[in-house]
């Protein structure tokens, strides 16, 4: 995906067992954990297109978070400062060609970023 779009929807749930019946038979979702993250089911879209998690509803984490596809995650969060944000959780791995942060936008929305092997920054 290109620098921008958003590519991945987190959706918090206290229920994991209800959620996952809830959006599969709401939406067709296909909601399958992959190997490795058994307590966060991944779900896709019938368009194959869109998709995301169904994570642990916690207190800092009570409402969806979309992760935009950046460039350069250290980039984004430096500018992210720069224009009034803050930065919630600096850049993690998720694999060895994939990367993942948190910031705050002014309004207090947070929104991810998601930094992967189609990028030439690292």
């Amino acid at each position: 995906m290109p620098h921008g779009d958003i590519t991945h929807i987190d959706i918090p749930v206290a229920d994991m067992d209800r959620a996952k019946a809830f959006y599969g038979t709401l939406f067709g979702w296909n909601i399958q954990a992959p190997p490795g993250f058994e307590d966060y089911p991944m779900w896709q879209a019938p368009n194959e297109v869109s998709g995301g998690g169904l994570a642990p509803r916690s207190d800092d984490f009570t409402q969806p978070r979309s992760y935009v596809e950046v460039d350069s995650i250290e980039e984004t969060l430096a500018a992210v400062v720069d224009n009034g944000g803050r930065v919630v959780m600096e850049k993690s791995p998720i694999s060895e060609t994939s990367w993942w942060a948190i910031f705050e936008d002014p309004d207090g929305n947070q929104v991810g970023l998601y930094e992967g092997v189609t990028n030439t920054s690292g």
